[in-house]
């Protein structure tokens, strides 16, 4: 299994972060299989072509099945990560858990839908048709808007999941022994879902107010997620390099870090 290659290589570990999720638990395992069976859903076509026609129609869909595989693999690595830091197996943790796995499952089409049409808007649109249909575009113009709101929705419940498991971890620091550091990248984390969370709201917001024609501008919103990186990794890592150097100046010789 994936999570065991990992976990034997310590992958998500952090210097001065103590992993306390060194076994698969059930509850990793059965999201394993969901994970994979969003991804499955995420195929373009389930058939073998019978056609070099519908072979081509296959394979104009791998970009915007890979740029949907590797949103959901940075998913699943967010929550891989999460419980090698932690191993929390409580019920709030299961409820959590359930709920974030209920959105990847209801959003992996909407997911599908919005990179399959931008891919198609970049490469010079096509038609589809539906059974006994005639031709129709992807999505009308007046449409648009609600389609970002639909993914924004999406976006901002897998980000507030996200916080909020931290945010039970933090609450959980004197069971789980967390060590000051250790609550600073708690909280650090936190903060990074939380502000990512607004990147989606954003953008629903960017959708609802501005005029039809303008919807198109609330994807461009998501730009703001390498920002929101870049900018907070860059504030923590200083921050948390003063927190270190702190600490080990209050460890006495032979002693061991505050808790």
């Amino acid at each position: 299994m994936i999570r065991d290659r990992l976990a034997a290589r310590a992958a998500g570990a952090r210097p001065g972060f103590r992993l306390r999720g060194l076994e698969v638990s059930r509850v990793e395992g059965f999201s394993d299989a969901v994970f994979g069976f969003a991804v499955t859903l995420l195929i373009v076509s389930l058939e073998v072509p019978q056609t070099f026609h519908e072979l081509l129609s296959v394979m104009r869909g791998f970009l915007p099945f890979a740029i949907s595989f590797y949103l959901l693999v940075q998913v699943w690595y967010a929550h891989y990560v999460f419980f090698r830091r932690y191993g929390l197996q409580d019920a709030p943790t299961i409820v959590l858990n359930c709920a974030l796995l209920f959105v990847v499952l209801f959003y992996v089409y909407p997911l599908k839908f919005l990179f399959t049409l931008l891919v198609d808007l970049l490469t010079g649109g096509r038609p589809i048709s539906g059974v006994g249909q005639p031709l129709e575009p992807m999505i009308a113009l007046d449409q648009v808007w609600l389609l970002f709101v639909i993914y924004g929705a999406g976006f901002l419940a897998v980000m507030l999941i996200f916080a909020l498991l931290y945010r039970h971890a933090h609450a959980r620091r004197a069971e789980l022994e967390l060590t000051a550091l250790e609550v600073f990248d708690t909280r650090s984390e936190i903060a990074r879902f939380a502000l990512l969370a607004g990147v989606g709201l954003l953008s629903i917001w960017v959708a609802l107010v501005v005029s039809r024609h303008q919807a198109g501008l609330a994807g461009f919103v998501y730009f703001l997620v390498g920002v929101v990186e870049a900018v907070h990794g860059s504030l923590t890592a200083k921050r948390r390099g003063k927190l270190q150097a702190r600490l080990a100046d209050e460890i006495p010789a032979g002693g061991s870090p505050p808790g």
